[in-house]
């Protein structure tokens, strides 16, 4: 389960404070599939990043009593410095997982061939994109984070994602954000 306990968070914009939450507590099971859908700017990638631990709340507490993801193909944790393969060793060692399997992994996931060992931030959007979702997928989670982000690359690529995606499912919980109902 992740918990929000009197969670608040709001944004200053030049039209005034915009609030995403306020005192909100709520429980969200980990182990189910649980969908989001809300307006374009009404806040839903703000609370995945809040319930992935990259953007804290204004107040309140958030327990996670599981292991949950990044958002899927959320990037703002690669090194642009660092090549594919030292992001995939430093993913690897901060969730204590075998490093030469997680490079494997995310090596033969991403097809980057030779760019694999060249530093992130010369990579294109899309080969950033390759890249997260084999840094995404390397990690086992109980619970997968999902922002509307399985378009992304070429169609070869996209079904790849969404079959890797797909076996996750079968084993994790997802939590979906859209503004989409269909």
């Amino acid at each position: 389960m992740i918990f929000l306990i009197n969670v608040e968070k709001a944004y200053a914009k030049a039209s005034g404070i915009q609030v995403i939450l306020h005192n909100t507590s709520l429980a969200i099971p980990t182990h189910r599939s649980v969908a989001l859908l809300g307006k374009n700017g009404a806040g839903k990638s703000t609370l995945l990043r809040m319930l992935a631990g990259v953007e804290l709340p204004d107040r309140g507490e958030i327990i996670r009593k599981a292991r949950v993801s990044w958002p899927i193909g959320f990037g703002g944790a690669v090194h642009p410095t660092m090549t594919g393969r030292q992001n995939a060793a430093f993913v690897a060692r901060l969730y204590g997982l075998n490093v030469t399997e997680v490079i494997d992994f995310v090596q033969e996931f991403s097809e980057l061939g030779d760019y694999f060992d060249m530093p992130t931030g010369t990579y294109s959007s899309g080969m950033r994109a390759r890249l997260n979702f084999g840094l995404s997928f390397a990690v086992d989670f109980d619970c997968y984070l999902v922002d509307e982000v399985l378009s992304t690359g070429d169609k070869r690529f996209r079904q790849k994602s969404l079959d890797a995606f797909q076996k996750r499912r079968e084993r994790s919980g997802i939590l979906f954000i859209s503004h989409n109902a269909r």
